[in-house]
């Protein structure tokens, strides 16, 4: 698996998971002191062409260096329902197959502490390259659970006791008037078609954000975040002991 760029490369260092790193020659700060961190922790590195890079990374901004990092431990559907200590707090991901949306939502998971990811194995980005460099190094930290079917797997979150909601545009109940305090899975579609129908249908509960300006909806990134940080808000109430407003 290859990732590039001085952010999620670094994060990755921390993390343990880097086999070998490939660097061009930079005369720039940020890549020295990933350089240093590489070397205090036994990580090889190669000194290569821009164009190797280049090549490598498909012309994405590598900003000089790739790396080849282990795939992370397999995680399952019931590893994330558990939670750890927290009700459980998961984003589904129904055919998003932007990689910048995908590394932006892997982000917002890991800064709202929300317990991981679902997501289908074919028409889905790749957590390597773009969506890992969106991602600004949090690919290394979330927890993603690969599945088959995402319709099948709503029902097993069901079972395993966390409730389903479904974001639509076009839903009547606004996102805040759920209680995210539950264990919860916010499934989310794909830009342009949203949800597919049979994935709507297994959600307990569809919501939608309020739109008050002239555009119809928002950006699957932007609108996931919105509604983790109504969690977290509603989650922080409760446990200072103020009713959830």
């Amino acid at each position: 698996m290859l990732i590039y760029g001085i952010n999620p490369v670094a994060e990755a260092i921390k993390a343990g998971r880097v086999r070998e790193i490939r660097v061009a020659e930079r005369a720039d700060e940020r890549l020295q002191r990933l350089l240093d961190e590489a070397a205090h922790r036994g990580v090889r590195v190669r000194r290569v062409s821009r164009d190797v890079l280049d090549s490598e990374s498909r012309r994405g901004a590598h900003q000089g260096v790739v790396a080849d990092v282990e795939r992370p431990a397999e995680v399952t559907l019931a590893d994330l329902a558990t939670g750890a200590g927290e009700p459980a707090l998961i984003v589904v991901l129904d055919e998003v197959e932007d990689p910048q949306n995908v590394g932006a939502i892997l982000r917002t998971v890991d800064a709202a502490g929300a317990t991981g990811v679902v997501r289908q194995t074919r028409r889905a980005a790749a957590l390597d390259g773009a969506a890992a460099k969106a991602s600004a190094g949090a690919v290394n930290y979330v927890r993603v659970a690969d599945v088959v079917n995402i319709a099948r797997s709503l029902e097993e979150l069901k079972k395993a006791g966390v409730w389903t909601l479904g974001l639509d545009a076009e839903a009547e109940m606004p996102y805040y008037e759920w209680d995210l305090t539950l264990p919860t899975a916010v499934v989310v579609g794909a830009e342009g078609h949203g949800l597919r129908r049979l994935v709507r249908e297994r959600c307990d509960q569809v919501v939608s954000i309020p739109m008050l300006g002239h555009v119809g909806s928002l950006n699957v990134s932007a609108a996931t975040a919105i509604v983790l940080y109504e969690a977290v808000r509603q989650r922080r109430s409760r446990s200072r002991g103020r009713p959830r407003s």
